[in-house]
């Protein structure tokens, strides 16, 4: 656990605020990109604390997790339009951040679209698994695809466990960690309230899903969380629930080695919609929504020093 709190920095300039979003680090900065409406590509540099902004998306773009890849970054999982009836993007875009340019790529399968899905990169191949199909409104989803960015092949794999939306993906050694989320439904006016506590985890080994008495349980069921694998730790971080109208700021760690979780320093500012990324030794986040649902919006960003 680290012995030092989160801070909030005294950046030069700040970010366009939004949520919905996704946080990601290429080559040592930090690339904040979409969210609600269109917004530029607002790019941080931490050797210099500044953020300077880049070129917008080419559509408003948002609920969907940045793969790096290369000199690419995939943004999986992208929806579009306003809420509650939010449209699962038909390609994958990808973002070129050395040329500052974003490219549609290859075509999702029409029955496999969604939104607010976790994705990964795994030996070359990017998996997305869960994931909603109308906006906010219902269809949250348990499956599993395997997208090799080459081709544009896409496989269906096995089902996970549990059907679940807005939420983040991991992967640690050969497994697949798919981190809090909620079945999203706001046709019956459960919106926020059906979180899921029990994570599920994929082992790309034996290509199976774990039993769900070998998976870890949330100690604080939130979706739109943040989350990222550092060492032998899952990180997680902020989200929003029924339960509170703040996001929430507690920051946890599962260790896999000891299976057992602990209580990190909480973030400064509860946000959600919003991603973690580590450069050197700091995990950073940003920007995001500070309350359940869309507002306030952010611009501040957090760092804490790893152990």
């Amino acid at each position: 656990m680290p012995t030092h709190e989160w801070e909030t920095i005294a950046a030069t300039g700040q970010p366009t605020a939004r949520h919905e979003a996704t946080l990601v680090d290429f080559e040592s900065k930090l690339y904040l990109i979409g969210g609600r409406r269109i917004n530029p590509v607002d790019v941080f540099d931490p050797k210099t604390n500044a953020w300077t902004a880049n070129s917008e998306t080419p559509q408003e773009l948002h609920h969907f997790q940045a793969v790096v890849l290369g000199d690419a970054i995939y943004l999986m999982g992208a929806m579009t339009g306003p809420y509650p009836n939010e449209v699962p993007l038909e390609k994958i875009v990808v973002y070129y951040p050395k040329d500052d340019r974003f490219d549609f790529k290859h075509v999702i399968p029409s029955g496999r679209r969604r939104g607010g899905a976790g994705a990964v990169l795994y030996d070359g191949k990017i998996y997305l698994v869960g994931g909603i199909t109308n906006g906010h409104v219902d269809g949250f989803q348990s499956w599993l695809d395997e997208y090799d960015p080459r081709t544009g092949e896409w496989t269906q794999l096995e089902d996970a466990p549990h059907a679940r939306d807005h939420f983040p993906a991991v992967v640690l050694g050969d497994r697949l960690y798919a981190l809090g989320g909620r079945m999203t439904s706001q046709k019956t006016k459960k919106t926020f309230s059906q979180t899921i506590a029990a994570c599920d985890v994929y082992d790309f080994k034996t290509k199976q899903w774990l039993g769900v008495q070998d998976c870890p349980v949330l100690p604080t069921p939130r979706a739109g969380n943040m989350a990222i694998a550092w060492k032998n730790q899952l990180l997680v971080g902020g989200g929003e629930s029924g339960t509170q109208k703040t996001a929430h700021k507690e920051v946890e760690a599962f260790d896999t080695d000891s299976k057992k979780w602990t209580n990190w320093p909480k973030l400064r500012r509860g946000r959600h919609g919003s991603g973690f990324a580590i450069v050197n030794d700091f995990l950073y986040t940003a920007s995001g929504s500070g309350n359940r649902g869309g507002s306030p919006e952010l611009t501040s960003i957090e760092k804490i020093r790893l152990p």
